[in-house]
């Protein structure tokens, strides 16, 4: 049986590389993370849109 872990969505926003993988956590409301994995050409898509609605 696996270990459980408390699900909270305290911390910060992170990146980390997995292999050829980026892996994205976002904290979200009422606990939890949202977790989403991205290659290099989508994480440069999601930065450009970004950049598009903060500037």
């Amino acid at each position: 049986m696996a270990a459980m872990k408390p699900r909270t969505g305290d911390g910060p926003m992170e990146v980390t590389k997995e292999g050829r993988s980026l892996i994205m956590r976002v904290p979200i409301d009422g606990g939890g993370r949202l977790v989403v994995e991205l290659n290099a050409a989508e994480a440069a898509e999601l930065k450009a849109c970004l950049v598009g609605v903060t500037d």
